[in-house]
């Protein structure tokens, strides 16, 4: 046994071990797990004991679902309040505040905000910083910035009704929404999706609305509403068909981001043929599209299109497959953001395959680019737990020092 002594009793724990701590917590037994899950008695076992890695999302949120936890009691995903650089300033909880200030109700109760409201260029440099932000993995520096944008927004757009203020609302919100699902806030995160959808009607900009159709899905998604999420994604796509005759970049980008979306969403349901024909509509856009883009942050064309070629194998448990195409994408013109998620696929894959060498190496380069992003996204952390756990003796120096920058070590 090598001599790291993991954080906590409870941060300890494997996926398999905490499935089995919630389940004797609700006090049901193995045989009811099992049939909710529709798996086997013997399959819930082999978990428990860590056999049988749990390493698909899409079965991670069954078991929650199942367990009635969240997917980070799961993975022990940290709040961003736990490892924000600036240890001084309010993150989650500040933005948590916004969301739910009932003065954001209606604009008749909102006379005692503080917020002034500011010009539609002022307000557009400030979405602008705070989506790079989010493209760049600086998810801390975008969530402090998040809940005073907010109510700026507000304020602007309730002084103007006119449709730049909606559109900046609007989009502030899937900025939100977008930060909280990566945080696995999935709730506060549909939230911002909502309000941010109907701020998108008042701006009669078909763009806008494709895009916050988008973040609904992926909120319907991150919390485990598959059937639901694929459903919204044929309705918008219906909706937003007839404006492909005129359509530009911009338009074609938020179309081809929703079927990406969508195939996820497939995926994690198991639906190939479905996963299947999103991906090609998806590849059918990117082509008319021409070239990789970054129209309304989506960062998407062809190469995003193979990107997710790659997850959707990795959550259908075609490993092998995701390998072979990751290693035929070149991602470096990518925002990072991107380029980082990819590689946690991939590492993945490679650890899946019994490649823990290449994984580890893949996931250290990615954490040169996103610090952030790498050490408390619940994939790399639950990776790295799980090259813990094989090693024999102590583990390398590289694997030593990430985990210790992970703080899944003491």
């Amino acid at each position: 046994m090598h001599n790291y002594r993991v954080r906590g009793m409870t941060e300890g724990l494997s996926i398999g071990r905490r499935v089995a701590w919630y389940r004797r917590r609700r006090g049901m037994t193995q045989e009811v797990l099992a049939d909710i899950i529709q798996r086997t008695t013997d399959w819930v076992s082999k978990v428990e004991n860590d056999r049988i890695p749990v390493d698909r999302l899409s079965v991670i949120e069954q078991l929650a679902e199942a367990l009635d936890v969240t997917i980070g009691d799961l993975v022990a995903e940290p709040s961003l309040m736990d490892w924000t650089p600036d240890t001084g300033s309010r993150t989650v909880p500040a933005l948590r505040d916004a969301l739910l200030d009932y003065r954001q109700i209606t604009p008749l109760l909102r006379a005692s905000s503080d917020a002034e409201p500011a010009s539609l260029d002022a307000l557009r440099s400030r979405l602008s910083e705070v989506m790079d932000a989010y493209q760049a993995s600086r998810y801390g520096l975008m969530t402090r910035q998040l809940p005073g944008l907010l109510a700026q927004a507000h304020a602007t757009a309730d002084r103007d009704e006119d449709p730049g203020p909606q559109s900046v609302l609007a989009l502030t919100y899937q900025a939100a929404a977008a930060i909280l699902t990566k945080l696995g806030e999935g709730d506060l995160a549909w939230i911002a999706a909502d309000r941010g959808l109907v701020a998108a009607r008042r701006s009669d900009d078909p763009v806008i609305v494709g895009s916050l159709f988008r973040s609904v899905t992926h909120t319907l998604l991150a919390t485990g509403r598959f059937k639901a999420a694929v459903e919204l994604t044929e309705a918008a796509a219906a909706h937003l068909q007839p404006g492909l005759r005129s359509a530009t970049p911009a338009y074609l980008s938020v179309y081809g981001m929703l079927f990406l979306a969508g195939a996820m969403a497939a995926s994690r349901a198991d639906d190939r043929a479905t996963t299947r024909v999103f991906l090609a509509d998806a590849d059918e856009t990117a082509r008319r599209l021409g070239a990789d883009a970054n129209h309304l942050w989506t960062a998407f064309g062809p190469t995003n299109v193979t990107i997710h070629r790659v997850a959707t194998a990795m959550e259908l448990g075609d490993y092998q497959v995701a390998i072979d195409l990751s290693s035929r994408i070149d991602t470096s013109t990518l925002p990072v953001e991107r380029r980082v998620r990819h590689a946690l696929d991939v590492a993945h894959a490679f650890t899946a395959r019994r490649r823990t060498d290449q994984a580890v190496d893949v996931l250290l380069r990615a954490e040169r680019l996103a610090p952030e992003q790498v050490r408390y996204h619940a994939m790399s952390r639950q990776l790295v737990m799980q090259w813990l756990r094989q090693c024999r003796g102590a583990p390398s120096r590289h694997l030593g020092d990430l985990a210790r920058r992970m703080k899944l070590v003491a």
